[in-house]
């Protein structure tokens, strides 16, 4: 991870399936949160802090984040057969402090060193945060 000046994790809905459940996943997560350097993770790319969860704990207990909304998975026809909500979820297993702004507009949450996009809208303006903080 020393070989990096920042991690940004893409959404999509396939961190739901896989990332949210890999151990290696959840310590690049970990390690580079701990070590104060840039973290940007934005739409469904959230699921993976629940792979972060030691002893019951995830280290992003606490910090202010957004995701993907469970209204716009509703929106998107998703929420009835998705076996878990990622917002739910990130407020009940992982502890964070959900904020989140209008549906499918960009909106962005900036917690000390980890940088959280809402939706797909998002992606841009947290890479434009991601350039602005490797300058």
């Amino acid at each position: 991870m020393e070989d990096y000046d920042a991690v940004y994790l893409p959404g999509g809905h396939g961190p739901m399936s896989d990332l949210a459940f890999d151990a290696d996943a959840g310590r690049l997560l970990t390690a580079q949160l701990l070590s104060g350097r840039p973290l940007f993770i934005v739409c469904h790319a959230p699921a993976a802090m629940r792979a972060t969860r030691i002893h019951g704990e995830s280290p992003f207990k606490g910090y202010r984040v957004t995701c993907f909304t469970n209204e716009e998975e509703e929106g998107v026809g998703l929420a009835s057969r998705a076996p878990w909500l990622l917002e739910t979820d990130l407020k009940e297993k992982v502890g964070v402090e959900f904020s989140r702004g209008p549906a499918w507009q960009p909106y962005m949450v900036e917690d000390r060193n980890l940088v959280t996009g809402q939706n797909p809208h998002s992606a841009a303006i947290l890479a434009d945060r991601m350039l602005e903080t490797m300058k």
